[in-house]
C-alpha cells in the first residue's frame, strides 16, 4: 500500500505541475479554446485516474478492454497521434508562410532594385521585373520594347 501511495504522490504531483505550468503560460500559449479546455480534461481525469484506478478498471470492461492500463494505454495511443497530426499540420502552415513571405521579400527587393536600375540608368541583361505582387510576374525585355 505504501508503494501506492508513493506513485500516486508522483504522479499526482506530475499531474499539478502541467497544469500549473499551463494556467502560467496561459497568456504565450496561443492555443485555441478547445484546446486548452481539452488539456484541462486530461488533467482532471488523469488525477481521477490516479485516486481512483478501480474505476478506471469499472470503465474499461464497460467497454469491452480487460484492464484499465490497456484503456488507458489506448488512449495514450490516440492522443499522441492527434498530437503528432497537429503537429504536423501546424508545421506545414508555418512552412508555408515563411515560403509565401520569402516570396513576397524577393519580389519586393527585385522590384526595388529595378527601380533603383532604372532611375539611374543601368539595367544589366535587358531584363526587368514588371511591378506585380504576383509570385508568377510578368518578365519583360526592354530590348524588344525598344525595338
Amino acid at each position: 500500500m505504501k508503494g501506492t501511495l508513493l506513485i500516486q504522490l508522483i504522479l499526482l504531483l506530475g499531474a499539478g505541475s502541467m497544469l500549473f505550468l499551463f494556467i502560467w503560460r496561459w497568456h504565450t500559449a496561443h492555443t485555441r479554446a478547445w484546446k486548452r479546455i481539452a488539456f484541462f480534461v486530461f488533467v482532471v481525469a488523469n488525477v481521477y485516474a490516479v485516486l481512483r484506478p478501480d474505476d478506471v478498471t469499472w470503465v474499461a470492461h464497460h467497454l469491452g478492454v480487460g484492464r484499465g492500463t490497456d484503456l488507458v494505454l489506448y488512449l495514450l495511443v490516440v492522443a499522441v497521434s492527434f498530437y503528432a497530426l497537429n503537429t504536423y499540420m501546424r508545421f506545414r502552415s508555418l512552412e508555408k508562410q515563411v515560403t509565401d513571405l520569402a516570396r513576397a521579400v524577393a519580389l519586393r527587393d527585385a522590384m526595388l532594385l529595378n527601380s533603383e536600375r532604372l532611375s539611374s540608368g543601368q539595367l544589366s541583361g535587358g531584363h526587368l521585373v514588371t511591378e506585380s505582387l504576383d509570385p508568377q510576374a510578368e518578365v519583360r525585355s526592354t530590348a524588344s520594347s525598344s525595338s
